[in-house]
């Protein structure tokens, strides 16, 4: 898979589980790195971001750590040559970006913002973030659209400008991708159960009528049947909803249960999103998942924490006090591009053994890395943010999550199979075995049988003995 490493305190952090979490258990030595630092963009003149964003396209399985889109302060502070943009627009647009997936992460047995999993949909491309502008004084604007086939040219839009001092900002949606988008989310609520809701302000933004009809196009003609069945748009009146972005927020507040997903244009996406993070404690705990699509109809997916660098503990670090970082959002986004990586590649090669068995080794691996993480949490040893003064640093919380994932890991793995034991050796009949919990007597002879050869002998006999209160005692 590809790596894309950022800086400040999650790159520190991001560094140390792979260390103790996941170099232990897999080779990395075939990732495809790249550093996204403001210095490596400096010094490459972004051309690390170029060869990212073709890696990515290549292979489809991206992890990237935060990274710092450079103010005009930090450009002087950092002595770089330009303030170099976000890297996240190259992203999107070299990997076909169709949609950032933001969901609620949830962990057993601890009451978050919402009770059960919210999904959302941020169109990828679009908006407001691909603007052109320009500061200008009194005239005429006009936006002229020019066909591609030769086609008349027209005006789209006509203003007068009357005010001195006018900021013009022109921007369009592309709407091509809203049936793959639609098909994404509709897929995805299905598969978490909850009942999905369309976002726009096609009330006022009339333009955004669009959206809105795709999305709902797609849905009665393929899914709309599947969602009545189990029972999904039981409380959205059985149908599909639009809900316009200003009763959105307000929705976002009040439906604490979860249990809903929403899908919106871009920026839209972008601000209801964070309320979300708001909600449900902070975007540590929301996920942030591009997914694009290669040429060949692949999809490409690129992994990242909701949340920055985290630069106030990184001063912390640096001046040598204690810092507690929460890596969870960060763990989620590397959990979720191995998976996509391991899943990428049983496609290409389904009938291969040893890609069966990674693909597997994969699963069960992120399964238990998982529950090593939220167990740690459960067991009051989580970090600050969740445990309060007495929670663990960000050193000791890694190393508190690798000895229990390291435990969890050594208890699946058998030092050598169990006996196998045949007819003869049982001096019951076969028809009294049957009323017996062959398991439960297996897993307690197991348990007397230390040396592991399918035998007990007298000393842990009569330990066993003695433990069910049936040992034989002397009479008068």
């Amino acid at each position: 898979m590809v790596y894309i490493s950022g800086e400040e305190m999650t790159h520190y952090a991001t560094k140390l589980l792979i260390e103790q979490w996941i170099e232990p258990h897999f080779d990395t030595s075939q990732w495809e790195s790249y550093d996204l630092s403001c210095k490596s963009r400096d010094d490459t003149d972004d051309q690390v971001l170029s060869d990212a964003v073709e890696a990515g396209k290549r292979i489809g399985a991206i992890f990237k750590e935060p990274t710092i889109t450079p103010s005009a302060i930090q450009v002087q502070e950092m002595g770089l040559k330009k303030a170099w943009g976000s890297p996240n627009g190259a992203m999107r647009r070299g990997w076909n970006g169709i949609t950032i997936s933001r969901d609620t992460i949830h962990i057993d047995g601890i009451e978050l913002g919402y009770k059960n999993q919210v999904l959302f949909e941020r169109h990828a491309v679009g908006g407001e973030y691909g603007a052109g502008w320009n500061e200008v004084g009194q005239g005429t604007l006009l936006t002229t659209y020019i066909p591609k086939d030769g086609g008349a040219p027209f005006v789209v839009d006509k203003r007068d400008l009357t005010d001195n001092h006018n900021v013009c900002v022109v921007y369009h949606n592309p709407y091509d991708n809203v049936r793959e988008l639609a098909h994404l989310f509709f897929k995805r609520c299905l598969e978490h159960k909850v009942t999905p809701y369309i976002v726009t302000k096609k009330t006022v933004f009339k333009w955004q009528e669009g959206f809105w009809a795709t999305m709902k196009k797609v849905f009665d003609e393929s899914y709309k049947e599947d969602f009545l069945k189990v029972g999904l748009l039981d409380r959205s009146g059985g149908d599909l909803q639009h809900l316009i972005s200003d009763a959105a927020t307000m929705q976002l507040i009040r439906w604490t249960d979860g249990g809903f997903g929403m899908a919106a244009h871009n920026y839209d996406g972008d601000m209801l999103t964070d309320q979300i993070a708001q909600v449900h404690r902070s975007p540590g705990f929301i996920t942030s998942n591009l997914v694009g699509k290669s040429d060949d109809g692949t999809l490409i997916k690129e992994f990242e924490a909701s949340h920055g660098t985290v630069t106030d503990l990184w001063n912390d670090h640096l001046a040598g006090k204690e810092t507690s970082l929460n890596p969870l959002g960060l763990v989620e986004a590397l959990l979720g591009a191995m998976t996509h990586a391991a899943q990428l590649e049983l496609d290409a090669k389904p009938k291969d053994k040893d890609v069966k068995n990674m693909h597997s080794f994969v699963n069960n691996y992120t399964t238990t890395l998982r529950t090593a993480l939220h167990n740690t949490f459960r067991y009051g040893q989580g970090t600050r943010d969740m445990c309060g003064p007495t929670g663990f640093t960000t050193e000791d919380f890694i190393a508190k999550v690798a000895w229990r994932l390291n435990r969890y890991l050594a208890q699946q793995t058998e030092e050598q199979a169990p006996p196998e034991l045949k007819e003869e050796d049982l001096e019951l009949p076969a028809s009294k075995l049957k009323e017996l919990d062959q398991k439960a007597l297996m897993n307690l002879f197991e348990k007397y049988d230390k040396s592991g050869e399918g035998k007990i002998d007298f000393k842990n006999f009569s330990k066993m003995l003695l433990k069910m209160g049936v040992a034989p005692k002397k009479q008068g």
